[in-house]
């Protein structure tokens, strides 16, 4: 292809360019309440869209195995630069393709294929790279999985301890998926100091929430901090490990040349652009209102009798238990999402029911923060979401709500899409 022949993308694909168009409309159009998702800014969409994603740069700046590599590593150390300086580290690496790659190279870092780690079991709100037995860290290596108690759903530190006590774990996993509390990383570290572990804290989730202020911050506890780059830190998608300077070498080396090639250059441009504005007034603002909302909206779901886990939320995350009210997370979750309410069905702690086909909802505000909605919208919300559990087969009602939604989300744009 020529310069004279370099058709836009409407052009050369329209099947390509209706389906973005269509996920634009999408997305602006419903309520995104999955707890994982997001709106990045236009800047960041920006960066992460360039001609970056043209320039091959394996290896870390000026330690690279291509020529041109003056203004990527400028981009590099300026996202390395930044996010230790948001979160207060000695070190971060920024190539991880993803969080799961990130997780993995922590594992690559310290452990031997049989070594033993401890994290928090998928069932109970871990993540399967935790140790979870389906996922490769739980067949490469001795996996130990601790819970949360079935009176209150919380983390059970007694137990931690005990099963940390009797195995010796090298690793031992503070993070989650489906989680709604603030984690104590002082009691994690303590008990990773007394068995000689080194304790990882996985922030995918939190991270906004810590950089803005919003959540207690691991770092000075854990000695390594794993993250994807988007959720609430509202970057492209990605991974980062942040991590004390002893450990600079080997997370360095598990990354590259341990697991990945060359580095996504135009996600890591983009992951500088979140950096700098997560450092900004307006993102801790941003963060205490993800957390306030989803109070205000696990409270209004409370006042309609919908059961949740642990019985509210500190954090952007709410887990409801569909059970009392008869219906399972599947079919709620397809009605939802019919009536303009987009969230993902999930596992609730000691769920009776299959994962996929299990019993709750998983719900969160970090996109619906970023459009600017507040306290009257997640009550609103909250009696949508009932209106909706109580109602799963009433298309006529599902269809109605759904307008309603549009009408909502016409008066609160979203950051960075052009609808």
């Amino acid at each position: 292809m020529t310069l004279g022949n370099d058709p836009s993308l409407a052009d050369a694909d329209p099947e390509i360019h209706g389906l973005i168009a269509l996920e634009e409309r999408r997305q602006h159009d419903t309520l995104r309440l999955i707890p994982s998702e997001n709106y990045a800014s236009r800047a960041v969409l920006e960066a992460s869209g360039s001609v970056l994603n043209n320039k091959y740069s394996e290896g870390y700046p000026h330690k690279r195995y291509y020529q041109g590599q003056e203004h990527i590593d400028a981009i590099e150390e300026l996202a390395k630069t930044r996010l230790c300086e948001l979160f207060g580290t000695d070190h971060a690496n920024v190539q991880c393709y993803s969080g799961s790659p990130a997780n993995l190279a922590v594992y690559v870092a310290f452990m031997k294929p049989g070594d033993k780690t401890l994290g928090l079991g998928l069932p109970a709100g871990g993540h399967l790279t935790h140790g979870w037995k389906v996922s490769v860290t739980g067949k490469y290596y001795d996996a130990i999985q601790y819970g949360v108690r079935a009176d209150d759903h919380r983390i059970d530190f007694d137990e931690i301890a005990t099963l940390a006590r009797e195995h010796r774990p090298k690793l031992i996993w503070a993070g989650t998926t489906a989680y709604p509390r603030v984690l104590d990383y002082d009691r994690f570290a303590e008990i990773a100091r007394e068995v000689g572990a080194v304790l990882v804290a996985d922030i995918a989730h939190i991270s906004g929430l810590i950089a803005g202020g919003a959540h207690p911050s691991p770092v000075g506890k854990a000695e390594v901090i794993t993250s994807t780059t988007h959720k609430t830190l509202r970057g492209p998608r990605g991974g980062m490990i942040l991590c004390d300077a002893a450990h600079q070498k080997k997370i360095d080396r598990a990354v590259f040349p341990g697991l990945q090639g060359g580095p996504h250059n135009s996600a890591i441009a983009g992951l500088a652009v979140a950096a700098k504005e997560a450092s900004t007034d307006g993102f801790k603002a941003y963060a205490k209102a993800v957390v306030d909302n989803a109070r205000t909206l696990a409270e209004g779901m409370l006042s309609r009798g919908i059961a949740l886990s642990t019985g509210g939320t500190d954090t952007h995350l709410i887990l409801a238990d569909l059970t009392p009210k008869g219906v399972p997370g599947k079919p709620a979750a397809i009605a939802l999402e019919k009536a303009g309410i987009v969230t993902n069905y999930n596992s609730v702690p000691f769920d009776t029911r299959q994962p996929f086909d299990p019993s709750g909802i998983r719900i969160g505000t970090p996109a619906i923060t970023s459009r600017g909605m507040g306290a009257a919208e997640m009550k609103r919300l909250a009696d949508w979401i009932a209106d909706v559990i109580e109602n799963v087969e009433d298309e006529a009602k599902l269809a109605r709500i759904a307008a309603e939604v549009k009408e909502l989300c016409d008066q609160f744009p979203a950051p960075g899409l052009p609808v």
